[in-house]
């Protein structure tokens, strides 16, 4: 609730909170959709698998909204990237990965917005927020992939190949969504100081 916080000590009237808001919550939907479209012009089909675009704007979202607008960017993003591609005549995520990927982003938005007014008191907490998110996203993410696997293209060992090979992406995300989250709290809450 970083965003939220800021607002508050502005003293912003609740149109302004929510306009600010969704604004916040459109460009994170915004990066999720464009970034692994960069990711796969520059490194090709694999590079989403291993770097895992889509995510970080996701975890970065949790961070600066709070659970419940964290929740609704996780679940919004691969909703509005399968459209938008899919109309474009390549769907990403991929129909049958679609709802695996909704669950999984909903659960980095929602853990790591579970951490949103820890973060706005300690920013350190930005840490643990991520990388919790990100294990139990990919926990969601194997789990649903087991129970489904005989009704589903996608079943737990080919879930299991492809967290191993976004590990780098992950560890990468976990050092550097934090960081943003740091530097962005530093100057936004400086920022808000400054005008109270």
């Amino acid at each position: 609730m970083l965003i939220e916080t800021v607002l508050e000590r502005k003293r912003a009237k609740s149109g302004v909170r929510l306009t600010v808001k969704t604004a916040v919550a459109a460009l994170v939907v915004a990066l999720a959709v464009a970034l692994p479209q960069i990711v796969h012009l520059v490194a090709g089909a694999s590079g989403g698998v291993r770097w895992l675009p889509m995510y970080a704007p996701i975890l970065l979202g949790g961070c600066l909204l709070g659970f419940k607008w964290g929740l609704g960017v996780g679940i919004a993003a691969p909703i509005v990237s399968f459209a938008i591609t899919s109309a474009l005549g390549s769907a990403m995520p991929a129909a049958a990965r679609l709802p695996y990927m909704i669950a999984e982003l909903a659960v980095f938005a929602a853990v790591s917005g579970a951490f949103s007014k820890l973060i706005v008191r300690n920013a350190w907490a930005a840490f643990p927020a991520v990388l919790l998110a990100e294990v139990a996203g990919r926990a969601v993410f194997l789990t649903l992939a087991a129970i489904f696997q005989g009704v589903s293209s996608l079943d737990a060992a080919t879930v299991w190949s492809q967290i191993q090979s976004g590990l780098l992406g992950m560890v990468l995300q976990a050092v550097v969504v934090p960081a943003i989250v740091i530097a962005l709290r530093a100057a936004l809450l400086s920022d808000s100081k400054k005008s109270e």
